[in-house]
């Protein structure tokens, strides 16, 4: 059984029906959410983490409802990076990192020698190690980035859920983060990540492709059906292209 599990996902935004019975297992290994604007890979993303009452159907982590869980099981069960997180600028990068130890020591509690040791890892693996003594306010918005990916490892959950973790990231700091979601899911960590970028998408092990809130293709990033469905859900205005061993996206300029 796959650790993270959605069945028959259906939510509701407004007037808008952003999931429609959704069904797939994510895991083990790493998966790339993809999809055009408005495909709905946010809204899955924030439902697999639990944040997003569902109309119907459910979220299952290691065989348990994640609605019916107490927030602090779930958080142990789980690390999720969002697009729009911004903690005070004022706080040093440790300090933002060791936020990820909270479902380990509660909001009051120290960090215990294993808790240190943990963040540590997760600066180090997310390059940011060198910068804990400064202060958010003065990154820049890559440097910010790989500090919320550090706070993300450091909760060491068995299940990683990350929402344009290569956001504001030069191409180095892309290849990093790239390397860093390969090495997590080496290691038994179920990955889930919404990219944009098509090319690193493909270097995941599945893909998941959305298209107007459903399901079009979930498999391997170089199963020919799974390309061909990425390309249709961009209405032809991609190719994939085998270049130096990689699966590379490109796009299609001929009328």
């Amino acid at each position: 059984m796959s650790l993270l599990q959605v069945e028959g996902a259906s939510v509701t935004l407004g007037s808008t029906e952003a999931l429609r019975g959704v069904t797939l297992d994510a895991g083990p290994g790493w998966s790339a959410i993809v999809g055009p604007n408005g495909a709905g890979k946010s809204t899955l993303l924030r439902a697999m983490a639990g944040l997003l009452p569902l109309r119907q159907g459910e979220v299952r982590i290691d065989g348990a409802n994640i609605a019916l869980l107490a927030p602090a099981a779930r958080a142990a069960r789980l690390a999720w990076l969002s697009q729009q997180t911004d903690p005070s600028g004022e706080l040093t990068v440790l300090e933002v990192v060791s936020l990820g130890r909270l479902p380990s020591t509660g909001l009051f509690g120290a960090l215990t020698r294993e808790d240190r040791m943990q963040v540590d890892r997760a600066m180090r693996d997310a390059g940011c190690d060198g910068a804990q003594d400064r202060r958010l306010a003065e990154l820049s918005g890559g440097e910010r980035q790989r500090v919320l990916v550090a706070r993300a490892l450091a909760v060491g959950a068995p299940v990683l859920l990350l929402d344009e973790p290569t956001t504001h990231l030069d191409p180095p700091f892309q290849v990093a983060i790239v390397r860093l979601l390969r090495a997590q899911a080496r290691a038994g960590v179920t990955v889930v990540a919404v990219l944009h970028d098509l090319s690193l998408a493909l270097l995941a092990d599945r893909l998941i492709v959305l298209d107007a809130g459903r399901v079009r293709a979930v498999g391997a990033s170089d199963d020919p059906q799974v390309q061909r469905q990425l390309v249709d859900v961009f209405g032809g205005t991609v190719r994939i292209v085998r270049f130096e061993g990689r699966w590379v996206v490109v796009p299609q300029l001929d009328a």
